[in-house]
């Protein structure tokens, strides 16, 4: 029995009748090389195209961004490649939780400064940041209470050991995360472009 030929079954509103072109051999659906790429073309625009940046983000450095028909977004933080962040702008606040040792105690404290708070204590390692504030530092004083050593300080314990190890899985340099926060943060109060779409979907 012969093979049934592949035709394009899209329907042209202009002539009113299905294609009928020779379908693309490699498509998962039967359509031509021509629908196919109007399609992709339509759904880029909608959606945008994850690639390589052209050049690093301002904002926060990541080299991966997303492509529209009216400009590229950096894919991490949503900013518009090439625009420089105000240095006058209103400094933006990223409140954090943090899980630092030093010999075999481990403080869990909390700062919207981290590095300038790591300045003026003696660590030895920072484990792991989370984003929260003194609500969350709190909630995790008294989940950790059982083990807690005076102050902000515990002794490593391995429900601590897991809490930490689950807030850096997958992240090889906790700085890098909390640049990311803080260029999100600025994205979201108001540097993102209107004209731009906002959503971030891989395709």
């Amino acid at each position: 029995m012969a093979e049934r030929e592949r035709t394009c079954g899209i329907r042209d509103p202009d002539a009113g009748a299905a294609c009928r072109a020779p379908a693309d051999a490699s498509a998962p659906l039967e359509i031509c090389t021509r629908h196919l790429l109007a399609a992709y073309e339509w759904v880029a625009g909608e959606v945008g195209v994850t690639d390589a940046l052209p050049s690093p983000c301002l904002a926060c450095g990541s080299r991966l961004g997303v492509r529209y028909p009216s400009g590229w977004l950096c894919a991490v933080c949503e900013w518009r490649l090439g625009e420089r962040p105000d240095d006058e702008a209103e400094p933006v606040r990223v409140d954090v939780v943090y899980y630092v040792r030093f010999g075999d105690r481990i403080k869990i404290g909390t700062s919207a400064n981290p590095r300038g708070r790591f300045a003026q204590l003696h660590v030895e390692e920072l484990l792991a940041l989370e984003r929260g504030t003194r609500l969350l530092e709190q909630r995790r004083h008294a989940q950790f209470a059982a083990h807690r050593l005076g102050g902000e300080w515990f002794a490593p314990h391995a429900a601590l050991d897991a809490h930490i190890a689950a807030l850096a899985a997958g992240v090889d340099d906790p700085w890098a995360l909390y640049d990311r926060w803080r260029s999100e943060a600025l994205a979201l109060a108001g540097a993102r472009r209107p004209d731009l779409p906002r959503r971030v979907v891989k395709i």
